[in-house]
């Protein structure tokens, strides 16, 4: 019996291959370290063999946007002056595969059945945390937060801020019937009580700032492009000005003593500090990819120490840009920030053109959320992780949308005026 090569490389015929392999792809990125080699070989086994089915799809963006890759190969190359160079040399190989992954899903995988497969994936990761998950004492503040099977509550809370974004998205987007409209609001009740028992500042900040405008931008759809483009400045003007008067009138410190934070954001003012001073022993490029914090080196040991991490494992800087100024110094740190800031202005130079397409709506809502958390944590990084996972998904993504226009997947949006099209692939 033959198969058909359609079935896993065309967006069109695809769907059902390309939901499944973003949800348990998804989850492996959660539980990887629980279920180990096995978990991360069936990741490479969904996406790397698309290869042997149409390499030249797969292999276009590589060849059409090498830039992608800048990072993840700077990784790899880090061996030669990294600190501990069996670490960097291991982990910036998985890095440029995992980046690989990325692109490969890109080139067959449409925005709707991303959407699907992600809100699958989210659920079982969220379902699994719940029924066997557990609650952590953190000593640093005295409080007892649920954290799932993970070992911080903002790792869940990532997750359940995916299930909110794509549940909304999904609901108003995606699903047609009123069983599945149900469906989706139980997912999205289900993360909003995980995110509420998880207790994550972060999280919960930057999902309520990435819905929020979401919603803007869905509301924005009922009225006439030139309508569009004179609301969508007049906004960015105005959150500009009042981000301004948040700061001068305090309002982030009475925030923070909403969650219990004080202004030190639980000692990450000082893990902040202790990365640039860090950086300044290796400004250029760095100590090396994911060479800072290994067992054994004596910066790393004092830092575990102080913040009571007795795995001596997983721990970071909580800040994207100074974990990346400390692993590959300023070289890493303005291509990862060139390469996020690029992806975001593709993104948002479509809804200034007044194309508020839901593919456009979706891109620009999910950069904000990696962007917002990326100054307190560090999501794109590393691999295996839904962060970055989808950051260079999305990446990819832009950048073959200004050479092709994609197709239509997605039913009529429900807030749709008649200028609005329905999400590509």
């Amino acid at each position: 019996m033959k198969i058909r090569r359609s079935l896993f490389v065309d967006q069109e015929c695809n769907s059902l291959y390309a939901a499944t392999a973003i949800a348990v792809s998804i989850f492996v990125f959660a539980y990887s370290s629980r279920f180990g080699q096995v978990s991360v070989l069936l990741y490479y086994g969904l996406w790397l063999p698309l290869i042997m089915v149409d390499h030249r799809r797969v292999l276009s963006t590589v060849q059409t946007f090498p830039i992608i890759y800048l990072f993840a190969a700077l990784a790899v190359l880090s061996v030669f002056w990294s600190q501990a160079p069996g670490v960097t040399l291991r982990g910036g190989i998985q890095m440029l595969s995992h980046v690989i992954c990325a692109t490969f899903a890109a080139s067959v995988v449409s925005n709707r059945s991303l959407s699907i497969g992600v809100l699958w994936g989210t659920t079982l990761v969220l379902l699994y945390s719940l029924f066997f998950g557990r609650y952590s004492y953190n000593p640093i503040d005295g409080s007892y937060t649920f954290v799932g099977l993970f070992s911080s509550k903002n790792q869940l809370g990532f997750f359940a801020s995916l299930g909110l974004v794509f549940g909304f998205f999904n609901l108003f987007y995606v699903v047609t019937g009123n069983a599945q409209k149900l469906l989706c609001l139980g997912i999205i009740l289900l993360s909003a009580y995980i995110l509420a028992i998880s207790s994550s500042a972060t999280s919960i900040v930057s999902v309520f700032i990435t819905l929020s405008f979401l919603f803007g931008l869905m509301s924005l759809s009922v009225f006439t492009p030139n309508t569009q483009k004179v609301i969508f400045f007049s906004s960015l003007v105005l959150a500009v000005c009042g981000f301004y008067l948040a700061v001068e009138l305090n309002v982030f410190e009475f925030i923070l003593a909403l969650f219990g934070k004080d202004t030190t954001l639980t000692g990450r003012t000082y893990l902040w500090s202790e990365g640039f001073a860090a950086a300044t022993e290796a400004p250029w490029f760095g100590w090396g990819y994911l060479a800072y914090w290994v067992q054994g080196f004596s910066e790393a040991e004092r830092l575990w120490a102080e913040f009571y991490i007795e795995s001596r494992t997983g721990f970071h800087f909580h800040n994207t840009y100074i974990e990346a100024l400390v692993e590959l110094g300023y070289v890493g740190a303005v291509l990862l920030i060139w390469l996020l800031i690029s992806t975001l202005v593709m993104a948002f130079s479509k809804l200034m053109k007044g194309h508020f397409q839901p593919e456009a709506m979706l891109t620009c809502s999910l950069l904000v959320l990696l962007t917002i958390r990326s100054v307190s944590e560090v999501d794109i990084l590393t691999p295996y992780t839904v962060g970055s996972f989808i950051f260079y998904f999305l990446a990819t993504k832009s950048r073959v949308a200004q050479r092709r226009n994609a197709g239509s997947y997605l039913v009529k949006p429900r807030y749709a005026g008649p200028k609005v099209r329905a999400l590509g692939g």
